[in-house]
Formats: C-alpha cells, sequence, structure tokens
C-alpha cells in the first residue's frame, strides 16, 4: 500500500534521566526536541516506581509549556491500584490527559512474591482499570514480531485485540529493524479487525553496544543487513554513527511509501542523532 497524501505522524520517545544532577538537562533538549515539530512526544516510566513523578514532570512540561501533545508512560509492574489513583490524579493535575499502559519489565530490586502478587498483570487489566475509573486517553504497545514471553504471534495478535477492545485508541511498536517483518504483522493486525493506528517504533543504532544491551532486551531480530553494518563499522565510532543514521533514514523512507500511520523515534535522549534523522527524511 502507498499513499502519496497521506500525512504520517512523526513522534518521539523520551526518558527520565537517572540522576537528579542531570535532570534540568531535559528540559532545553526538550526545548530543541519541540522544533522538529513532533505530533506527540512519550515519557517512559523509571523501573520500579522510581521516576514516577518525574515522568509527570516532563510530560506535564511537554504539554503546558511546548503545546505538544504529551503521553506519559504507566506500568503494571510500577502501580498498586491505590498508586494508581494517585498517580492518575496528578496527572489530571499536571494538565496530562494520555497515557501509556504498558505491563512493564520487572525492576532488579522486586522480590518474586512482589512480582507474583501485583494487582495488574497484563497491560490489558491496566487498559480495563483506566477506563473504568478516569477519563485518560489510552495508548498501547505492539510487537511485530511477537512479545517475546508470547507462545506464538497469533496468541499475541488476539491478546493485542483483547486490549484494543478494552479501550486503546493507538499503538505503538517494540522496535524493530526490518520492514517486511512490520508489514506482514499490520496485515494480520487489519485482518483481525484491529483498525486504530499504528506508530512504527523505530530505534537509531549508532553504537555496536546497543545491539547487545537494549536490542536484546527487546527481543528483536537483528536482520544481516545490519549484522553486516555492525561487523563493518561498529569498530569506529562515526562511522558507525553515520551508518546508523543511515539504515534508520532508509528504514523511515520506506515505511512513508507504505503509508504507515507513524514514526515513532526511541530518542535517547540523543538530540543531534535525533535531529539529523528528522533533517533526512
Amino acid at each position: 500500500m502507498t499513499t502519496e497524501n497521506k500525512k504520517t505522524s512523526l513522534s518521539f520517545e523520551v526518558f527520565p534521566p537517572k540522576k537528579d544532577e542531570e535532570f534540568e538537562n531535559i528540559f532545553p533538549f526538550l526545548k530543541e526536541l519541540a522544533k522538529l515539530n513532533p505530533d506527540f512526544i512519550s515519557c517512559t516510566y523509571g523501573a520500579g516506581g522510581s521516576r514516577a513523578g518525574k515522568t509527570i514532570e516532563i510530560a506535564s512540561f511537554i504539554q503546558k509549556e511546548l503545546g505538544i501533545n504529551a503521553i506519559a508512560h504507566i506500568t503494571c509492574v510500577g502501580f498498586t491500584k491505590t498508586d494508581l489513583e494517585k498517580n492518575c490524579e496528578a496527572l489530571k493535575a499536571a494538565g496530562v490527559g494520555h497515557v501509556l499502559a504498558l505491563r512493564g519489565d520487572r525492576p532488579q530490586h522486586m522480590t518474586d512474591e512482589q512480582f507474583n502478587s501485583r494487582e495488574f498483570f497484563y497491560a490489558t487489566d491496566l487498559v480495563r482499570h483506566l477506563k473504568e475509573h478516569t477519563t485518560l486517553q489510552i495508548s498501547g504497545a505492539c510487537y511485530p514480531e511477537k512479545h517475546f514471553e508470547a507462545p506464538s504471534l497469533e496468541t499475541d495478535l488476539k491478546h493485542l485485540k483483547e486490549k484494543v477492545d478494552a479501550g486503546v485508541t493507538s499503538l505503538v511498536t517494540q522496535m524493530f529493524f526490518d520492514n517486511d517483518c512490520f508489514y506482514r504483522f499490520m496485515e494480520k493486525v487489519r485482518d483481525i479487525g484491529i483498525t486504530v493506528p499504528v506508530h512504527a517504533g523505530i530505534m537509531p543504532i549508532t553504537t555496536a553496544k546497543q545491539i547487545g544491551t537494549t536490542v536484546s532486551l527487546s527481543g528483536s531480530s537483528v536482520p544481516k543487513e545490519l549484522a553486516d553494518l555492525i561487523a563493518n563499522y561498529g569498530e569506529n565510532r562515526e562511522d558507525m554513527r553515520k551508518a546508523g543514521i543511515d539504515y534508520a533514514v532508509q528504514q523511515i523512507r520506506g515505511l512513508k511509501e507504505h503509508g504507515v500511520d507513524g514514526i515513532h523515534i526511541y530518542s535517547m535522549n540523543r538530540l543531534k542523532t535525533t535531529t539529523e534523522i528528522c533533517e533526512l527524511i
């Protein structure tokens, strides 16, 4: 499917800096990011809730100071029902009306007992609760190559349909590096009656180290073209950066030609890389 006139939305993901002394740096960074005219900016939720207040502060700045739609991440592992209620009240007071509901990764400090007794087991449980008790707009995540814990893509898609039916109004994909995977996924998504917009998650791979950390955690496969690129340029920092940006740009151009609903760039709080990609697309 190619669509000449369809506007592809552009959005970014940012995260609260882990160190308090670095936190103030996020605001000038966001002001620069705003110059790229994104349709929305999402802000991640710190593992185990350590940065929950920071997420709200950042989302509020995006929404109120920059006038850009903000989406605050919330996770099953981070909240009891009581905590969630407080968080939603704080979001409302901060002028943020849109959340991305996720199961979330288990924090390292969380015991088996805590993890297994959590009040929200799956993102769908969280979505249903939010829909029943708040007026928040709710987005969700999806996995073009299936969630790494799902027994099959078909099972994963069935759960995705349940999540959308529960009240999700748009989806953001996990990072992927093979557009054909995304196109096949989208065919199946539309075939089972999911009609909400799907934003394609793009992670620029600018260092060889990312493959061993971020990518392996995501469960995304690495196609030969990207593996070769890392093998050829991985030892040279600047060459690898340029090659990684070029790879992301080619991915985005292909997706736009196929009429994708939106491009969601995992910015990793890197202004230079994100700006260069946007200029090239």
